[in-house]
């Protein structure tokens, strides 16, 4: 099944609406319940009736379907929420990014997950802009997977954290690289360095995914462009801790109500042909290989576009299609 939610002049957490399968036509289902947040704090009462209407979606049945013209009308799938947990499950990631500030790596870096609480109150629908105050600060995108889960109980296991995930879905988590150093100097973590994210326009039910679900991971090429070019194309299977320990994690001391959103972390591959999913990442490389950093950190004016295909080549989520943006 695939959910999203219409931008509205109403409501916050926009209006909840079902998506075919091939991302063609959608029908509004607010009849069912208003918005995406609520149908994940209601799954139980809300999958079957949502499910019938996907069904009938995609089957040609529904009468009240309209044609997809203008990826515009989305906002996020999940405009706001309680929680945003991001994690960095891909250890080659964290490996570039600790030596681009030069710091050292953590002694529990393959036992522990790293985490740290962001921004939830307001996602950037998938076309929106990327503010930027200031270029100095150093604006990046990073390409991420993440699962929105239903309530899962403090102390929760691994394995019992996989069967609370609902939906999956992708994320550009917005960073400001020039101000991450001094924040975490003062030993307290990220919050200006780390403004608003972007989620992409469709989340999907595991199912949707098929085969290409194994182990909590996600096992398919994230694909992301830099101003049209290819830049990236790391797979999501070499995720180090796989969704249910980073949902763990997240609940070692707390419940994590419904709607929670997990992050994947930037998604990162050891082989160099498969790019990079951030610039942080291909800036260190250039000086690690070359001796020079050139690629420069994103201006007013550059678009970051992040999709993921299934093996037929149709994309799954939708596409997070992102400029650039001076603001004052």
């Amino acid at each position: 099944m695939k959910l999203a939610s219409l931008k509205s002049q109403n409501n916050l957490d926009g209006e909840l609406a079902v998506v075919s399968g091939n991302l063609k036509s959608f029908v509004r289902a607010t009849g069912i319940c208003p918005s995406l947040r609520e149908a994940v704090e209601n799954w139980s009462k809300v999958e079957p009736l949502l499910q019938k209407l996907y069904s009938d979606l995609s089957n040609g049945k529904a009468v009240s379907a309209e044609a997809i013209k203008d990826e515009s009308i989305f906002h996020a799938a999940l405009p706001r929420t309680w929680l945003f947990a991001d994690g960095s499950a891909f250890i080659h990631h964290i490996k570039l990014v600790r030596q681009a500030r030069k710091a050292p790596l953590p002694e529990t870096l393959l036992t522990v997950p790293l985490m740290y609480q962001a921004e939830s109150g307001r996602f950037l629908a998938p076309t929106d802009d990327i503010p930027q105050v200031d270029p100095a600060h150093g604006t990046d995108f990073e390409a991420e997977v993440g699962v929105v889960v239903d309530h899962v109980p403090m102390g929760t296991s691994p394995d019992m954290a996989l069967k609370h995930i609902r939906l999956v879905l992708l994320i550009n988590d917005v960073s400001l690289r020039g101000l991450i150093p001094e924040e975490l100097a003062q030993g307290f973590g990220f919050f200006q360095s780390k403004p608003n994210s972007a989620l992409s326009p469709v989340a999907v039910t595991i199912d949707e995914l098929g085969s290409d679900w194994k182990a909590g991971r996600l096992c398919l090429p994230l694909n992301v462009k830099l101003n049209g070019e290819v830049f990236g194309n790391a797979n999501g299977s070499e995720m180090h801790f796989h969704f249910g320990q980073l949902i763990s994690h997240a609940a070692r001391t707390r419940d994590l109500p419904a709607g929670t959103i997990i992050g994947s972390g930037t998604v990162a591959n050891e082989n160099p042909q498969a790019g990079s999913s951030c610039l942080a990442e291909k800036r260190t490389l250039e000086q690690i290989n070359n001796g020079e950093i050139k690629t420069p950190f994103m201006k007013a004016g550059d678009t970051v576009e992040i999709q993921m295909l299934d093996q037929k080549g149709q994309s799954i989520f939708g596409r997070i299609l992102q400029t650039v943006k001076k603001v004052n």
